[in-house]
């Protein structure tokens, strides 16, 4: 997630429409699509949305309360859309009731739109972050920009040209084998395979399999040796 941006260079019309495009492209539950998304391409409306969600008790703690890219866009979520869709005829929920939703899939797929709408501004070269908005000042945030009463907005998007040095995450991203269960949720890897590479963008130069897990410390999984005159990778079993 990028959060500093080049708030001097906007982001063509042309890309905005692509972005927008895109996420409305999401699938839903019942293609209900009960979404709606603000679009903030001028500074006075940034600065405005700014002013709305910033918290009076430690704003600093806020990413939202100094957001300061020349795109925002907020994504709303609208329940009554779903229930309202499940109530027709060929789903038959006619009391129009949310208990035997087993989750919210009016936000689950407001994210999913928001997120081909992240996917499609790196694709365009743009930095985006996907961050939240104080529950207190949502009330703020409607009467600043006319939202109506049924769409919640379930955070926000900030768009635009990047200003910071890239960050590599890859020492804290958990592996594979303590976030995918094969088979049964108990059955872990127990097997790897470790690839070999003299450039993280070339082919392999040697693979090693079915290597037992333990030989890969957690400390070393993903962890590619800047310097080194060959490179690896743990792919999993």
């Amino acid at each position: 997630m990028v959060r500093r941006y080049d708030a001097g260079r906007p982001v063509p019309a042309e890309v905005i429409d692509r972005i927008v495009g895109n996420g409305l492209r999401a699938p839903s539950a019942g293609f209900s699509q009960g979404w709606a998304f603000l679009v903030l391409d001028r500074p006075a409306d940034v600065a405005r949305f700014r002013d709305a969600v910033r918290p009076e008790d430690h704003p600093e703690d806020w990413f939202a309360a100094g957001v300061d890219a020349p795109l925002l866009i907020i994504p709303h979520s609208n329940k009554d859309a779903y229930l309202d869709r499940y109530a027709l005829p060929d789903k038959g929920f006619t009391d129009r009731s949310d208990a035997w939703w087993p989750a919210p899939y009016w936000d689950i797929d407001t994210g999913f739109a928001s997120l081909l709408m992240l996917l499609t501004a790196v694709d365009a070269g743009l930095g985006a972050c996907f961050f939240g908005i104080p529950i207190e000042r949502i009330d703020a945030y409607r009467a600043a920009f006319g939202v109506p009463a049924q769409f919640t907005p379930i955070g926000a998007i900030s768009i635009g040209y990047s200003d910071e040095p890239p960050r590599d995450l890859s020492s804290r991203r958990k592996p594979e084998a303590e976030t995918v269960y094969r088979g049964r949720w108990t059955q872990q890897a127990t097997t790897a395979k470790l690839v070999y590479y003299r450039n993280i963008r070339d082919q392999p130069i040697d693979i090693l399999d079915n290597l037992p897990i333990s030989l890969f410390p957690v400390n070393l999984l993903f962890r590619f040796g800047i310097g080194n005159p060959a490179r690896f990778a743990y792919i999993g079993d």
